[in-house]
Parts: C-alpha cells; structure tokens; sequence
C-alpha cells in the first residue's frame, strides 16, 4: 500500500526528487545488507516469508532465531548459522548475519527446497523429533 502512496506522491509532485528516491531507496529490498537504520520497525517486518515449520524449529535450534547470531568461531552466521560457501550457493552476497531476517528466509527456505534438513543435521534432526 505504501508504494500506491508514494507514486499518488510524486505524480502530484507533493514530494522533491531527493524525497522521492530516499523514500524509493528505504523501500527497495537490500539483498545481502542489513536494514537501514532509518527503517522503522514496521516496514521492516512488512516482507516476510511463508516459511514451513520445520525451516522456523531449525532456525530456533540454530541461533534461537535470532538473525544476527554469529558462532564463537565466527564460521556460522546468521539465523540459520549459514557457513559463507552455502549462503553464497543459494544466492547470498555479503555476510549472511548482516543481511536482513527476509533475505535469511528466503535462502535457506531455496536451501531447504533443494537439500531437506541435510545442511542442518543437528538441528534438522531436532527439529523432527519435535514436530517439526
């Protein structure tokens, strides 16, 4: 809704051309970057994915869903503790614990498609066990 907004915006020409691509640039999807920190709490929990519930135990077992979450080894990152190699093989760029919650989700579920539970033995094990 909040794009019909800001195009009835510009058209009308209620908003300066450096308004209007701030406001473009805070609303596009940062790919494997944190959030802006300008980003209210709201859009940023706008997008999210439809994720099965076992992807959403595996993540809780892994980092305690936390997307931030790195290993004390620093090797796994992120809210489904991806190591740089298989982030990278489902489309991640950057560091995976700097990218937003969304991008997360929408790796590891391509992840999940491809391998099952296999990239989290551990956890995807748990997670079975557990209703997942």
């Amino acid at each position: 809704m909040r794009n019909r907004f800001l195009v009835v915006l510009v058209v009308v020409g209620v908003l300066s051309p450096t308004a209007t691509a701030a406001l473009a640039a805070q609303d596009s999807s940062t790919g494997g970057t944190a959030p802006s920190p300008s980003k209210s709490k709201s859009a940023s929990k706008r997008k999210h994915v439809k994720l099965p519930k076992i992807l959403k135990k595996i993540a809780q077992c892994e980092s305690g869903g936390n997307p931030r979450a790195v290993s004390p080894s620093g090797t796994y990152r992120g809210k489904y503790q991806f190591d740089l190699d298989t982030w990278r093989s489902v489309g991640g760029h950057g560091d995976p614990a700097k990218a937003s919650e969304y991008w997360q989700d929408k790796r590891a579920l391509k992840l999940y498609h491809w391998r099952g539970t296999a990239p989290w033995p551990h956890c995807g094990q748990w997670a079975r066990e557990h209703g997942g």
